[in-house]
């Protein structure tokens, strides 16, 4: 697809483009979920209220003026990213489309239905395996000491943000790995042999996406362990016929 190609100015262009109608979608998404925010909020306090049922005193607080409306504009923003999501995907294919040979455009309905679906998984599997370990070990952590829990709002939206996020980032791996398997940029055998150094990366992204504890840095890096063996799986199924592919996607495309 050498016709589509752009120097550097417009590649950037492009990206400021594409992120632009990504941005876009997001207000949009914000708009439409806004007005159910106390819904989203009840949704992301539940797992704190069910994990402090063995534990007293445990409750949530404000602390600032404006707090409760800032924490409504928070979950609604966290909820926007979700709906927005094909969007924000269907955009970045977009993007990368330049890259593409033929044969590979024509993945693009399951690039954005299996990327939504994948982030969506990494969100639940946060919500429903991750907040009722991790919450309640956190919990007992002041019962140890003597202390009865007041939690900030703020605070704890910005936790269960992020963790709900970076699941989501993470359970994209095997959508990416299945693109560069196909653009012939990684191989099952590339992804064994440089098993021990993804498994150091994996750590090292645990510890940035995460908060600073090693509870919730390994709940992500279980997770991460097994997309990784998936990935390499979807590596192996989709990469290795790749030249065939090629050869039949530009013999079919010549004119």
């Amino acid at each position: 697809m050498a016709e589509l190609e752009l120097p550097l100015s417009g590649h950037l262009e492009e990206l400021r483009r594409r992120l632009g109608i990504a941005v876009v979608a997001t207000l949009a998404a914000f708009a439409l979920c806004y007005p159910g925010s106390e819904f989203f909020f009840d949704l992301l306090t539940a797992p704190l209220f069910s994990a402090a049922e063995g534990t007293p005193g445990v409750k949530l607080i404000g602390t600032g003026v404006a707090e409760a409306f800032f924490t409504r504009l928070k979950v609604a923003l966290v909820a926007a990213l979700f709906v927005a999501l094909p969007v924000i995907l269907y955009q970045l294919w977009l993007f990368i489309l330049p890259a593409l040979r033929m044969g590979e455009i024509r993945y693009l309905r399951s690039f954005v239905f299996f990327g939504s679906m994948f982030f969506v998984a990494g969100g639940v599997f946060c919500y429903l395996v991750v907040f009722p370990v991790g919450l309640p070990f956190f919990l007992a952590e002041y019962s140890r000491i003597g202390i009865e829990p007041t939690l900030r709002i703020s605070e704890y939206l910005s936790f269960t943000s992020r963790m709900l996020l970076a699941f989501g980032l993470t359970f994209e791996m095997p959508i990416a790995t299945f693109f560069l398997a196909r653009m012939g940029l990684v191989t099952h055998v590339t992804l064994l042999q440089k098993g021990r150094y993804a498994v150091l990366v994996m750590f090292v992204v645990a510890a940035i996406l995460t908060p600073p504890d090693a509870v919730s840095q390994m709940l992500m890096v279980l997770p991460l362990l097994l997309l990784y063996l998936l990935s390499i799986g979807v590596a192996w199924a989709f990469g290795r016929n790749r030249k065939a592919d090629t050869d039949n996607s530009d013999t079919g495309n010549d004119d």
